[in-house]
């Protein structure tokens, strides 16, 4: 089945179908990632987005839902240039258009992913349809042109319900935006005793309840339009010890009186080098986000920039002059992506332990 990707511009590229037979709109964007597919899927964070992976074979290694970040794919659509279809890996479960299948993901195989990303470089991240249905190409620019982004998918992104994973540590409040699997694995593998709150969290339920510190989690949007969860940060900062992960982060910023803006393109993969301005070393990194804390915005809100991105320069982490508040724009637990960075999980551990 004939497969088509029509941009906003007017960029039509067509391909093959795969995965579920439909069409879907979104906001296109590119990862660099080499591997990770599954985890990249699977992300909630790409929540209203259609992702194009930059290298060209996808699926080589199958698919083990053990590795997810989340129990469904938040992913509008995925674009690839070469799908495999014999997975070689003890571990594989089935292949990726399977997954694709069985998750209800529209993919277009057999395009030049590299020329599109270059595209999106020049152009910026743009509204998109991708389709496998036979929708034709004057539908799809219709479509395009009514789809309007709500970009407030962290509010639905993560849990309903508080709920608990026990542990013998360090008490923490993990506020989910949308949060991925491998952060909750990460405490979890620092025996933290974890109790996990959703976008409508109460500032006050976690003053109350005892914890030791909160982590505030990653998660898809524009955090501008989280303004009752930055209303409930900016009560607990100065009175509990905070990490922020990238949602987070942005989320601290705006917390203290700062702001966010949106990124041309964003930063999407697992090599991305950081710099980390206190320890006078780099970090490759694993990053997924497309807006950023505005540098000038949080220089006299105490907050001091602790990381840097070594492409841009823009804000990679920061932490304040008075408070334990931390935060990281990148993915500390990086799935999929290197572990430079995990040591940002034991800093939190300390801070809490004071």
């Amino acid at each position: 089945m004939e497969g088509i990707i029509y941009m906003e511009d007017g960029r039509v590229i067509k391909g093959k179908g795969l995965g579920k037979i439909g069409t879907s709109l979104g906001e296109l964007v590119f990862n660099t990632s080499m591997t990770g597919y599954q985890e990249i899927l699977t992300d909630p964070s790409y929540g209203g987005q259609i992702i194009t992976m930059t290298y060209p074979l996808i699926g080589n290694y199958g698919v083990n839902m053990e590795f997810s970040e989340s129990d469904k794919v938040y992913a509008r659509g995925f674009i690839i240039k070469s799908a495999s279809n014999t997975p070689s890996n003890y571990k594989s479960q089935m292949s990726v258009d399977d997954m694709l299948k069985e998750m209800g993901v529209v993919c277009v195989c057999g395009v030049d992913t590299r020329m599109i990303t270059k595209h999106i470089r020049k152009e910026g991240a743009l509204k998109c349809a991708i389709s496998n249905d036979g929708t034709p190409v004057e539908e799809l620019k219709k479509m395009v042109e009514a789809y309007v982004s709500d970009d407030d998918w962290m509010k639905s992104a993560g849990t309903k319900e508080v709920y608990k994973i026990e542990g013998g540590g360090a008490n923490v409040a993990l506020v989910d935006f949308g949060v991925k699997a491998n952060i909750v694995r990460s405490l979890v593998k620092r025996d933290c005793n974890i109790t996990v709150f959703p976008y409508g969290f109460s500032a006050e339920d976690i003053l109350n309840g005892g914890f030791d510190g909160v982590l505030l989690s990653n998660g898809p949007g524009d955090p501008q339009k989280a303004a009752e969860a930055v209303c409930e940060i900016e009560k607990l900062i100065g009175k509990i010890p905070m990490l922020g992960i990238c949602m987070g982060h942005q989320l601290i910023s705006l917390a203290v009186g700062g702001q966010t803006y949106k990124m041309k393109y964003g930063h999407r993969g697992g090599n991305h080098g950081v710099f980390d301005i206190q320890k006078d070393r780099g970090y490759i990194t694993t990053q997924n986000h497309g807006y950023a804390v505005l540098e000038e915005s949080i220089k006299d809100k105490g907050m001091v920039v602790t990381h840097r991105n070594l492409n841009d320069g823009t804000v990679e982490g920061m932490k304040h002059e008075e408070f334990p508040v931390f935060s990281v724009q990148f993915h500390p637990e990086a799935c999929p992506g290197p572990q430079d960075s995990m040591h940002i999980f034991d800093e939190f551990i300390d801070i809490m332990k004071g």
